[in-house]
């Protein structure tokens, strides 16, 4: 039967509408429009400093690596660009970037000016655009206030007061303290002394000390985490198990239960809210400056869709410290920061309500990833921990949290005495 003139035209509307109706569904609902991102170097051999301190404390040679001490090795180098290539499929897919190589401010990288951090930021940018030559900025002077604000004395601590702070989070004397760590002591010096053998590491009391750059560590257990955080980069690093703790870290499960006094480190000095506040208002106030605009104002970081710092575990540590944020993660003991371990902040947009949202997370490659060099992908994913409060909406890409009351909760944790004047040079 023919159909009249009129029929097609109502046949035509029809297949355009649920075409238009398609297209419509299509389009995600929340937009991903800006990410700002604080990077961990990736692996490194132990500073010169702690070796030393750790072949007095247990009177055993820690193995030589072919890096120089403190400085990214190639192993690091290629597993950071592992995960520079899963972050930049991953907003590309977001449509935040383009296919190929970004366009002209679209990325900016900021780096510590040290070398492993340095040439972490390469690595990530290698991995995320090969061949693209994507600059990396850092300061020419050795410090940096954006990273080293502590250590510059920009933001000097009041002594009677972080000392007050670091007995309270200890929930107790020094010496109590390492009493209840007793059995992660015990394991950790089973695998590293000789039996029999003096390990002077392991008898030194803890004590509170404040360092000549006016930091606060645990004197003691300052080197008992190195050994640890030494241990777990010769994993990661895919040396020879015979190398790993002596013989001891012979897989992830066996490395696993002798990082536990990095926590406590974490825990007494760097997560302290008094000391991070004073060490991390500064890269805090920047995230916020770089999250809230969209064009370059005076103090603020360049307007790039994709800002990347790349700096330390301290610098991460403070800034979780601020937000209130923790995690745990595979294999790795309670607020571990790994090698090339990220915070990332993204700012969503809702399209149908123009509303826009904080989406904050910690991701970081696992012990086996980063030691195998295993490609990364929406299927092998990092390991993520999202940031979630009251209000926040869980959905498929992830905890969305309202924009004002994140952005408030931001600059409520910024210590504004602690803001000296720091100018980017692009």
């Amino acid at each position: 039967m023919l159909l009249l003139q009129k029929d097609w035209s109502r046949l035509l509307f029809a297949v355009t509408l649920g075409m238009i109706s398609t297209v419509a569904q299509a389009e995600p609902r929340y937009v991903l429009e800006k990410v700002v991102e604080v990077s961990r170097h990736g692996v490194r051999p132990p500073t010169s400093g702690n070796r030393q301190a750790m072949q007095a404390g247990t009177g055993r040679e820690w193995p030589q690596w072919l890096t120089r001490d403190g400085e990214l090795t190639g192993h690091g180098y290629a597993a950071a660009a592992l995960k520079g290539r899963y972050e930049a499929d991953y907003y590309r897919r977001q449509g935040l970037l383009a296919s190929g190589c970004p366009s002209a401010g679209a990325v900016y990288v900021w780096a510590s000016p040290l070398q492993r951090t340095r040439a972490t930021a390469q690595a990530l940018m290698d991995g995320a655009f090969p061949g693209c030559g994507v600059a990396i900025h850092a300061a020419a002077t050795e410090q940096d206030p954006l990273f080293q604000t502590d250590k510059m004395g920009l933001a000097p601590l009041d002594a009677e007061r972080a000392s007050t702070a670091i007995r309270q989070a200890m929930g107790g004397s020094p010496e109590q303290v390492k009493t209840r760590f007793g059995a992660d002591i015990r394991r950790l010096q089973a695998a590293v002394c000789l039996p029999q053998q003096a390990c002077p590491a392991f008898e030194q009391p803890w004590e509170i000390t404040q360092e000549h750059d006016g930091r606060f560590s645990i004197n003691g257990l300052g080197t008992l985490s190195n050994m640890a955080e030494s241990i777990r980069l010769a994993y990661s690093e895919n040396q020879p198990t015979a190398r790993v703790a002596f013989g001891h870290g012979v897989n992830a499960s066996a490395v696993a239960p002798l990082l536990p006094l990095l926590t406590a480190r974490y825990d007494f000095t760097n997560d302290v809210p008094y000391i991070a506040q004073r060490g991390g208002s500064v890269l805090l106030n920047q995230i916020a400056l770089a999250l809230a605009a969209d064009q370059t104002s005076a103090g603020a970081p360049p307007a790039a869709r994709w800002l990347l710092f790349v700096a330390h575990d301290t610098n991460i540590a403070y800034l979780r410290t601020l937000l209130g944020f923790s995690w745990q993660q595979g294999l790795y003991p309670r607020g571990n920061i790994p090698p090339a371990g990220s915070l990332v902040f993204e700012r969503w947009r809702d399209r149908q309500t123009d509303q826009r949202f904080l989406r904050l997370y910690f991701q970081a490659q696992s012990l086996d990833q980063i030691r195998q060099l295993s490609p990364l992908s929406a299927l092998s994913p990092p390991l993520k921990t999202e940031f979630s409060h009251p209000g926040c909406r869980q959905l498929s890409l992830g905890v969305l949290c309202p924009w004002a009351e994140a952005m408030q909760r931001m600059h409520a944790a910024i210590d504004p005495t602690a803001l000296p004047a720091v100018q980017y040079r692009p």
